[in-house]
């Protein structure tokens, strides 16, 4: 078994719900109603792509692998704070949300600024940058996973290994 199964599953009342399970068999979830049921599937999905392609093993899925549980990932939790690579993800998702919504592609350079600018006003040192092809690798594998969570009939499971 992998680490992590990660299983989001679209349900017929337009909810969606998010179900971790360790590879020792203890889990966490989270169930989001309403307008947070459309927008978390594809903002957990980018996550995913986001971590998958970068090699990034300290962000959401992988706090979540090593015990977290979802609500500790806010940074608020027992747990305390999130790892500075956590927070560079964070941002990472944030931009590529962003770029989703208003319906635009930002080049590298664009979406490398935003990026800094976010850590700049959080009081965090630079990130790293991102280079056309790792940016080009995310948003492929996410176009790919919005088609499949797209296509998933009511009460379907997509079901991904990290």
């Amino acid at each position: 078994m992998a680490p992590l199964t990660i299983r989001i599953t679209k349900r017929a009342d337009g909810s969606a719900v998010l179900r971790c399970v360790r590879a020792d068999g203890s889990q966490t979830w989270q169930k989001q109603a309403g307008h947070q049921g459309a927008f978390f599937p594809l903002h957990d999905l980018t996550h995913y792509s986001v971590e998958v392609e970068l090699g990034v093993r300290t962000a959401f899925y992988g706090l979540i692998a090593d015990g977290w549980d979802i609500d500790d990932t806010t940074g608020k939790g027992a747990r305390g704070p999130l790892p500075e690579e956590a927070l560079f993800v964070e941002r990472v998702v944030g931009t590529l949300d962003a770029e989703r919504a208003g319906g635009t592609r930002w080049t590298a350079t664009e979406f490398n600024d935003s990026i800094a600018f976010h850590a700049r006003t959080a009081g965090a040192s630079p990130p790293r940058t991102l280079t056309d092809d790792e940016l080009a690798r995310v948003r492929h594998r996410r176009a790919e996973l919005f088609q499949h969570w797209s296509a998933l009939p009511p009460g379907g499971s997509l079901e991904l290994e990290f």
